[in-house]
């Protein structure tokens, strides 16, 4: 296994007022340069950011990149830009963290953001670099540039062999990429990051990571090593987990610590074991579908909250949505059939009540009541994912309301 001895200690450092450089933030601890421009309006955002995302230079470099950011206030001339980016360049060479020649651009904010800059002012800050990202068109169309844009900017972009475009309808401005900008949209955000990863790295040559071998050593330590230290260890600084059904799961790395020590690694009984259906790996994620094994022997109040040992064995078919950043997990969306968990359980009725009329306008005889079959199975869900000719199909449409008495 990996060493889990702690987060990374990087600390970014500052030359001067407008130069930030921030080595990366992975146990690997090196990888290829990266300069991010943003307006000095950008600055304060992060003071206002009340989600666990954190601002471009922290994520960034947990993405495995030695990170320049150059902050320009409208004041900026071509002279001072051109000085500026001439220094961030060389500050990354010098860095011996840095290991590529090749360099990533993100210019973050609009044109407007910027104030009143010279018409060339990104020409200098381009030189030498080897793809661009951006949130208004630059016109530095000699670049391989990726743009998100509004929908509202739509007819201003024009398409070249150079230039890839993705427009966004959901958002109002260039900072929906921001934390803490008033415009920033979590969702959209995590949608560009993923695009604007593959992008740089498919140009630049990385990082890669091995994000199976990650996420095995993350779920050995939870199921296998049951420790709480060294499975946070194996997440960013601030992570989540979100188990989609009962909503279980801790926000930040202080809440899903307790919630790891009190109420899952040691909550799950000792036969727990994940059998593996399938996994696709992406850039930055890895979907797994796998049959989540256990007897409930103890309660598992991740799982089925409140509900007391029933002794009863659980095969159940769960899927997870997994998050890399960098070499760490930053979240988890774990989901599954809470329904065939109860009926597992023996907890869920075959037949439950139908309080409304039928499609007909038929309503129950006087001292009868409608009910119908609940649409739900018991293990078949499970054997039916593991091989799909084991149990039929759509036995289910044969279900139908049925009249009984009213007791």
């Amino acid at each position: 296994m990996t060493d889990t001895s702690g987060l990374p200690s990087a600390k970014p450092v500052s030359f001067g007022p407008h130069i930030v450089i921030q080595p990366p933030l992975t146990r690997l601890g090196s990888g290829p340069g990266l300069l991010i421009l943003r307006p000095a309006c950008f600055a304060d955002y992060q003071n206002k950011n009340e989600t666990l995302d954190p601002e471009p230079l922290q994520k960034w470099a947990e993405e495995g990149f030695a990170v320049a950011q150059i902050t320009l206030d409208a004041s900026s001339t071509s002279e001072t830009i051109h000085e500026l980016s001439s220094q961030a360049k060389q500050h990354l060479s010098d860095l011996p963290q840095c290991t590529s020649d090749n360099l990533g651009l993100i210019v973050y904010g609009s044109k407007a953001d910027y104030g009143e800059l010279p018409g060339n002012a990104l020409s200098s800050v381009c030189d030498g670099v080897d793809a661009i990202v951006c949130f208004d068109s630059w016109d530095e169309s000699d670049k391989r540039t990726l743009l998100h844009i509004p929908s509202s900017q739509q007819e201003h972009i024009e398409s070249n062999d150079y230039q890839k475009s993705y427009i966004y309808p959901e958002i109002a401005s260039a900072g929906f990429i921001v934390p803490g900008h008033p415009d920033f949209k979590i969702s959209t955000a995590g949608v560009a990051h993923t695009r604007s990863l593959v992008f740089l790295k498919g140009i630049i040559g990385g990082p890669y990571f091995d994000l199976e071998k990650i996420w095995d050593e993350h779920t050995y330590y939870e199921f296998g090593d049951r420790s709480v230290e060294k499975t946070m260890a194996t997440m960013v600084q601030e992570p989540y987990v979100n188990h989609v059904p009962t909503m279980t799961g801790g926000i930040g790395r202080a809440n899903l610590s307790h919630f790891y020590l009190h109420h899952f690694i040691f909550n799950n009984p000792d036969d727990t074991a994940l059998e593996l259906i399938s996994r696709t790996v992406g850039t930055d994620r890895i979907v797994d579908e796998f049959i989540f094994c256990l007897t409930h022997v103890k309660q598992v109040d991740w799982l089925v909250p409140g509900i007391p040992p029933t002794g009863k064995s659980l095969r159940i078919p769960f899927t997870s949505v997994v998050n890399i950043r960098g070499d760490r997990l930053y979240h988890e969306h774990i989901a599954w059939d809470q329904a065939t968990v109860l009926v597992q359980l023996g907890l869920l009725p075959e037949y439950l009540p139908f309080p409304y009329a039928l499609p007909d306008g038929t309503v129950p005889a006087p001292g009868k009541r409608f009910e119908y079959r609940v649409p739900a199975a018991g293990v078949e869900t499970a054997n039916k994912l593991q091989n799909e000719h084991e149990v039929a199909s759509n036995a289910m449409f044969n279900f139908e309301i049925r009249e009984v008495d009213d007791c």
